[in-house]
């Protein structure tokens, strides 16, 4: 399994991002799919995902302003982060499970920068 992550970058605190996440390989099961992030000097923390199907769940400190969704068809999870602020500063990490029993499979990690 291969995660293409894009579409990090700079923004304002206040304004929006869309990040991208592409799967490819073995993607005939997948038990969940989704985005986590890492601060500088932090551990890595989900931030939303799909589990088991529909099932979504999001860290609080983002609810109500970041929104997990996906194509299937294109084996993609996207992630709209609107209402950005400074502390959600981090690496941003696509990351997928087959099978609930399964470690995670990372991408690459796409930076986000937000400016106060």
């Amino acid at each position: 399994v291969q995660l293409q992550a894009s579409g990090g970058g700079l923004v304002q605190a206040g304004g929006s991002l869309n990040l991208s996440c592409v799967a490819s390989g073995s993607t005939s099961n997948v038990y969940a799919m989704g985005w986590y992030r890492q601060a500088p000097r932090k551990s890595r923390e989900l931030v939303a995902v799909f589990i088991n199907g529909s099932n979504t769940e999001y860290a609080g400190s983002v609810k109500g302003r970041f929104t997990i969704s996906r194509d299937n068809a294109k084996n993609a999870v996207y992630l709209q982060m609107n209402s950005v602020k400074a502390e959600d500063t981090a690496v941003y990490f696509c990351a997928m499970k087959r099978h609930w029993y399964d470690v995670n499979y990372w991408g690459q990690g796409t930076e986000v920068t937000v400016s106060s």
